[in-house]
């Protein structure tokens, strides 16, 4: 089997949190998921994100789904 290619999305929490003055672990509780998960994400370690999850997100800080993550072209 051939090595995973890295995915090539990025996320934008750490922005989006400091604009609204807010800490991963108050995203956490207002979206009703771990800690540790959404670490992950900020951390682009993600393989995948549920859509319930994404849009929790969007509604918490208020946003679009591309403010939360985007698509970085190679090279």
């Amino acid at each position: 089997m051939p090595p995973e290619e890295p995915h090539r999305i990025e996320c934008h929490l750490d922005r989006l949190l400091a604009e609204r003055d807010m800490t991963l672990a108050e995203l956490a509780a207002r979206v009703d998921v771990t800690i540790a998960n959404l670490s992950i994400l900020k951390n682009n370690r993600a393989k995948a994100i549920r859509f319930s999850t994404l849009t929790a997100i969007c509604r918490e800080l208020d946003c679009q789904p591309g403010d939360v993550v985007s698509y970085r072209a190679s090279g």
